[in-house]
């Protein structure tokens, strides 16, 4: 049975409109409490061990299970998002990491630590999966990289934020560490964005449902002609056969293989060297005779790079080849890595650490 596909090609002629920034203030917001619980425990750690008596292999054991659970939330985003929806599965993934970042706020000791960290955790990757598919699919290909990293600069604002407010909370009393991880909940309040947003017309035309996805593109060429006038005719409908489902099959094709082999170890260095440097900074600091409020003011200082390297990938992504961007990027963060481990001056901690988060994030 052959179906017209034409959402895609209706979507990459529309200039960004009303409709776009909503989108993208509603996805940033998301992000922002997804980056905040993110270095929860990071910046917790030192506290914790000191009142419960942990060791460094306890935090190694919840850090452990954080990456357990991320990649549990990501198999199975995938898998949810095709089923029920971007947009239902965006406010359940949501909805599921800030629950049970709120219930980490009464961890009694480092095996339930370990429990509810495991359990936020999937919920956050799998946000993250979704909302990168939600984006892709709702803004026009030609300005689609600009905007996905102005949505995760505007998002990572909460790791700053969230090290900062931890900086001045923590020290307070003996249990006023906790109060980080109700800050990471409050991302629950996603909920108030639900309604102003719309399920993917392409996922919705993948399912057959082409009068409703024709609906949500209507609204949206309808504010986009309000805001900018008379749009360009869309490129003509494609036909294609009976949708199929994507296996690892496709792999044995060389085009599929090789760069999903080339971004899946790009990806996997990636997680290892942002969470690895997230999750050991403040407690390693602190281990080399750094205060607990000293490191975890180093960390925040140098996650203020974050939502710089964000912008700055903001500015080359859709302007030079991603392929090489992508070259000079990892050059700088292994130099600067590198410099980062071997000083313990405070103002090199900073600057080294800076830099790693701005290319990292970039």
């Amino acid at each position: 049975m052959q179906t017209r596909t034409n959402a895609a090609n209706r979507i990459d002629r529309l200039p960004i409109s009303k409709f776009h920034k909503t989108t993208m203030v509603a996805l940033a917001f998301t992000y922002f409490f997804e980056f905040a619980d993110i270095n929860t425990f990071a910046i917790t750690a030192p506290v914790i061990r000191e009142q419960w008596g942990a060791s460094v292999n306890h935090v190694a054991y919840v850090t452990s299970l954080s990456f357990v659970g991320m990649f549990i939330g990501s198999i199975v985003a995938g898998g949810l998002a095709d089923r029920l929806g971007r947009k239902r599965t965006l406010v359940a993934t949501t909805v599921w990491f800030s629950v049970w970042s709120f219930a980490t706020i009464f961890a009694w000791d480092i095996f339930s630590m370990g429990l509810f960290r495991v359990m936020t955790s999937a919920g956050l990757s799998a946000m993250t999966v979704v909302a990168v598919v939600y984006i892709n699919e709702l803004f026009p290909k030609a300005v689609r990289g600009k905007y996905q990293a102005y949505v995760i600069m505007i998002g990572i604002c909460g790791t700053p934020a969230t090290n900062l407010i931890a900086s001045f909370v923590v020290p307070i009393n003996d249990w006023s560490w906790r109060l980080v991880y109700l800050w990471g909940s409050l991302g629950v309040l996603f909920l108030f964005f639900v309604r102003k947003l719309a399920e993917s017309p392409q996922w919705l035309e993948s399912r057959g449902r082409h009068d409703e996805a024709d609906a949500v593109l209507r609204d949206m060429e309808a504010q986009a002609v309000a805001q900018h006038g008379a749009l360009p005719d869309a490129a003509v409908p494609v036909e294609t056969g009976p949708a199929t489902r994507a296996g690892l099959a496709m792999l044995k094709d060389k085009k599929f293989l090789y760069p999903t082999l080339l971004l899946s170890v790009l990806w996997i260095t990636q997680t290892i060297g942002f969470f690895g440097f997230s999750s050991w900074a403040p407690t390693l600091l602190a281990a080399e005779g750094i205060s607990v409020e000293d490191s975890i003011f180093f960390v925040a200082l140098t996650t203020v790079g974050a939502p710089l390297g964000s912008f700055l990938a903001a500015q080359v992504t859709d302007r030079f080849e991603r392929k090489w961007c992508l070259v000079v990027f990892a050059l700088v963060i292994a130099g600067s890595g590198l410099l980062y481990g071997l000083t313990f001056t405070p103002v090199l901690i900073v600057v080294f650490g800076f830099l790693v988060n701005l290319f990292e994030r970039g």
